[in-house]
């Protein structure tokens, strides 16, 4: 079982900046492609940004492109979410996911990701 602890999350004004990580405990890491999902009250959980395991593609959903940065220490089994220019929009508890056993779904379906973390909330005032 893999385990995912995110951190970060707070309350910040509109404009400012955030960096999530999501530290792994599973030591073959460095093998799975990463993702963060966010879920505001009453909405769907959606896809805000993903990572191959290499780092050498990265997706972001149009709603953070230009603002959000997605990155990864395979050597710290972590991964980050860097949040710039926040929005009140962009309140929601974040989560961080794992893609352990390719289901073909691509990195933007919920589905495809086996192991989820706790969750941190992230809150921007306006």
């Amino acid at each position: 079982q893999v385990q995912l602890v995110e951190t970060g999350g707070g309350l910040v004004q509109a404009g400012g900046s955030l960096r999530l990580s999501c530290v792994a405990s599973a030591r073959t890491f460095s093998s799975y492609d990463m993702g963060w999902f966010r879920q505001a009250p009453g909405k769907e959980r959606e896809f805000v940004s993903a990572i191959s395991w290499r780092a050498s593609n990265t997706f972001y959903a149009d709603s953070v492109k230009g603002r959000f940065t997605i990155s990864r220490d395979n050597a710290k089994n972590t991964v980050y979410l860097q949040m710039n220019s926040l929005k009140p929009e962009d309140t929601a508890v974040y989560y961080c996911a794992a893609d352990r056993f390719n289901h073909g779904l691509g990195p933007t379906q919920p589905n495809e990701y086996d192991y989820w973390g706790q969750g941190t909330q992230v809150t921007v005032s306006s």
